[in-house]
């Protein structure tokens, strides 16, 4: 069976990847100091520097993206221009990577000035200040997500995340197109690239270079979308169910029951996780497409073999 690829983490990114990655959902422009665009985030989290512009660094997150709001605007126009021309100073002395300024304030005159002197990005944003907070902490987050590559097949299967693995050749391609034809959308064919989002939940998509096509041996590449329409693609789907195709053997055995609840492993997370056995003339894309409205079932409060196992030892309790 395949093994995951190692888990690869983010130690930092640059400010020009995050701004060109969510310009358009955070609302950014660089006003100033774009010669520094270059200078790396290292902590995958937002600061408002608050105490740091009272001359208070101590326990400061200077490795941070650094929010200027309405109240630390108000302050430093506050100050005299000396005061005010040190602090800011101060604050990008500390190495920051950046400053972004909320509520489409412009930069004041003295920080515009250390900006581009010291080649210090200064962005600006019309959001509001906590609406910006909580849309960049999602965006930086998912920048610095752990992240890993599975060699599966992941389907939205009526709203459940199924990846389909195997080894090469099992048929998780055809499974998956058996399935798309059904009204399924794909997500990723082959190989699929896992995030692991707030330290709970695992997105998975596609590489850019091959999403919304799939190979399939004999025919060769596909364009899902061109050949069954836009709703069977998918960008991204949390992974909720992990389905291993295995060649069948002489000596194979199959859960019949369903009473044990198997998990596969993926970024330190357990994923429900069942076994099915390829054979000629089994409709696997069928059974997989059962196993996952079983699994929706699970997820509402509703565990039919468990629902069975207790009627039938109620039966045989009243047959003593």
């Amino acid at each position: 069976m395949p093994l995951q690829k190692p888990i690869k983490r983010i130690d930092g990114i640059s400010v020009k990847k995050f701004v060109d990655n969510h310009k358009d959902l955070l609302k950014l422009e660089v006003v100033a100091g774009e010669r520094g665009l270059r200078r790396i985030i290292k902590e995958g989290s937002v600061n408002r520097p608050s105490l740091a512009l009272t001359g208070f660094y101590k326990y400061f997150a200077n490795k941070r993206l650094q929010i200027i709001g309405a109240a630390e605007m108000t302050y430093l126009r506050s100050l005299d221009p000396e005061v005010q021309k040190e602090r800011i100073n101060g604050l990008i002395s500390k190495g920051i990577p950046c400053l972004i300024i909320a509520r489409n304030y412009n930069p004041l005159p003295s920080m515009r000035e250390l900006a581009e002197k010291r080649s210090l990005p200064i962005l600006r944003t019309s959001m509001i200040t906590m609406n910006f907070i909580n849309a960049a902490t999602l965006a930086i987050d998912e920048e610095f997500a752990p992240s890993t590559t599975e060699h599966g097949t992941m389907m939205d299967i009526k709203g459940i995340g199924t990846m389909i693995r195997g080894s090469s050749g099992v048929g998780k391609s055809e499974c998956a197109l058996a399935l798309i034809e059904r009204g399924h959308s794909i997500v990723a064919d082959d190989m699929t690239r896992i995030k692991l989002v707030d330290e709970r939940e695992l997105v998975a998509s596609a590489m850019e270079l091959n999403r919304g096509h799939m190979e399939c041996r004999g025919i060769g590449i596909i364009n899902v979308g061109e050949m069954f329409g836009v709703r069977s693609v998918r960008l991204d789907k949390r992974v909720d169910l992990v389905v291993s195709l295995i060649e069948a053997g002489p000596s194979s055995e199959e859960d019949r029951t369903g009473l044990e609840q198997n998990y596969y492993s993926i970024l330190g997370i357990d994923v429900p996780h069942i076994e099915l056995y390829v054979r000629p003339g089994r409709d696997i894309a069928r059974l997989v497409e059962v196993a996952a409205m079983v699994q929706a079932l699970k997820k509402l409060g509703h565990d039919p073999a468990k629902e069975f196992n207790d009627r039938l030892i109620a039966f045989m309790a009243e047959q003593r």
